[in-house]
């Protein structure tokens, strides 16, 4: 009777064993499901097991559950951070961010949630403990007797030995497995290595465009060049967010026609997804196509030229305004700003709405009170990463049309920031969150054209990168929206020459990588500049 009932006991416990390491997950949520796959890393433990003999137990007691904790965990950010994130966790580089993340994530959610978040991980960690003991102690029991022994340790030889020739073939015969947590594991171990190691892995950058423009086509005008934080290709391509959105796009291109401008607009693709919004700022300031951070630390340690050098080098002042920016930032010198307007530069003192606090409506209205509100000056080549439509995307501060009052203490009505604290996002599903962000945006932009009407800019907003993957959804490409609102000339014409259309809503088709997009911009802007003529030698 005893061996009758441990052969279902047993079963259930490699039922369990298996599921804890193969399961999926549910997009756009944290949430798991089961999937029909084997665990290799199961067998391997099993065979463990089976070869410790008297060891068995006291490997079941103690070690084999806690390493199936890792195993487990290790899994779940395996499944999960693409499915929310839309790329690959990497320990390196994503840690050194996560202090950030968890600030701005006690800004935009109760405490209560957070709270609860916590005692509900170490609850599930503790639970998936207790439970791979039990289990693994029913395998330490079984493999206590001869035949279940030899019976378990030639099955997990078998799958074992699949698993090798199913890697081995690839294809169909791959889907039978889940992908192993111990290589989730080695994987992060390389990100360190490569650059933490002895042998580091970051490549030589690729060689930048030639920036000789003259700008001349600009006239003298300011360029605004605008990284609309999120601001993806998924605007268009989901019907539902195109038709949350059409009213406030068509705010901002009937602002420029209303002001004697027009909109060009095209996608490119940008270098990254859902985040790393600085690889995106660094590909289009320098030309050069930075993917990950090893290409980023490799080009922000050699010498080359950007494009607020090559404007400061035709009499333009940089500018950075960085209102989401809360420490130093040496990049700024690679860059070549004359300027840097941090958060503490901006003397905001209004409601936080969010981590990022600092309205992107203030944001501009304080770069106008600072640079572009005098008469007689050099003109101005702006830098602007916007905040507002940063993940988790709220809350978003009301819009004030009247302009001349968001610096002073009656930008917002009591009522209408209770109702923006209120609107907390919902972080099970960003998307409505999001959708506010984003009319905002567009609505802030379009107040600002109507402000700078008669005024001689160019006005570029620019998509850093698509939203996580939460929003994006499944398979979302990597091209990003980019309009240019100028008056018409010669600027506009080359531009339309290039492949940008008119309008605010472009044809589909990316016309190239976001670094592309640099001598695009550059020749638009004005001609190159003549060579000096070669000296003649003289016999």
């Amino acid at each position: 009777m005893r061996t009758w009932i441990a052969w279902p006991a047993l079963a259930t416990s490699l039922v369990l064993l298996n599921a804890s390491l193969t399961f999926g997950n549910i997009w756009p949520t944290p949430k798991i499901r089961w999937e029909n796959a084997i665990s290799v890393e199961l067998a391997v433990g099993v065979l463990l097991l089976a070869l410790a003999g008297t060891k068995a137990r006291r490997l079941a007691r103690w070690v084999l559950p806690t390493i199936w904790v890792v195993l487990v965990a290790g899994h779940y950010l395996d499944v999960t951070a693409p499915g929310l994130y839309g790329r690959d966790f990497n320990l390196y580089w994503d840690s050194q961010h996560l202090g950030n993340v968890a600030a701005m994530l006690a800004r935009a959610v109760p405490t209560w949630l957070i709270v609860g978040a916590l005692a509900s991980l170490l609850l599930v960690a503790g639970l998936t403990w207790l439970a791979a003991r039990a289990a693994l102690g029913q395998v330490a029991s079984a493999v206590a007797r001869p035949r279940p022994r030899r019976a378990l340790a030639a099955l997990s030889v078998l799958v074992v030995g699949a698993y090798a020739v199913a890697a081995a073939v690839g294809g169909a015969a791959g889907s039978l497995f889940s992908d192993p947590a111990t290589a989730t594991y080695a994987r992060q171990a390389r990100f360190v290595l490569a650059m933490a190691g002895p042998a580091r892995a970051a490549p030589a950058p690729d060689a930048s465009p030639p920036m000789d423009s003259t700008l001349a086509a600009l006239g003298g005008a300011d360029v605004v060049l605008a990284f609309v934080e999120a601001y993806g290709a998924v605007t268009y391509d989901n019907p539902a967010f195109a038709v949350a959105l059409a009213s406030s796009r068509a705010d901002l291109e009937g602002s420029a026609r209303a002001t004697g401008r027009e909109v060009l607009s095209a996608f490119v693709a940008s270098p990254t997804f859902g985040a790393s919004s600085w690889l995106a700022h660094l590909t289009l300031l320098t030309g050069v196509e930075v993917r990950d951070q090893y290409a980023y630390v490799a080009v922000m340690a050699s010498e080359r030229d950007t494009l607020p050098k090559a404007f400061r080098r035709h009499g333009y002042r940089s500018v950075a305004l960085m209102p989401g920016m809360r420490q130093a930032w040496p990049e700024g010198a690679f860059y070549g700003f004359e300027r840097i307007y941090g958060r503490a530069d901006l003397d905001y003192a209004g409601p936080s709405f969010g981590w990022w606090s600092i309205p992107d409506q203030y944001a501009l209205a304080r770069l106008d009170a600072l640079e572009l509100g005098a008469t007689g000056r050099a003109p101005r080549l702006v830098v602007f990463p916007t905040s507002t439509t940063h993940a988790p995307f709220g809350p978003v501060a009301p819009y004030q049309p009247d302009w001349s009052k968001v610096l002073t203490s009656e930008a917002f009505e009591p009522d209408a920031v209770a109702r923006a604290m209120a609107a907390t996002p919902d972080l099970t599903n960003l998307s409505p969150s999001y959708l506010r962000a984003m009319a905002y945006e567009f609505t802030v932009f379009a107040g600002y054209v109507r402000e700078h009407a008669g005024d001689p800019q160019v006005l570029i907003l620019i998509g850093d990168h698509q939203p996580v993957a939460a929003v994006s959804g499944r398979g979302a490409s990597y091209d990003v929206p980019v309009h240019v609102i100028g008056s018409a000339g010669p600027v506009m014409e080359r531009l339309r020459a290039a492949g940008f259309t008119p309008g605010i809503d472009p044809p589909r088709a990316a016309i190239g990588p976001m670094h592309g997009l640099v001598p695009i911009l550059l020749d638009a802007f004005g001609p190159p500049a003549p060579s000096p003529p070669k000296a003649i030698a003289t016999p």
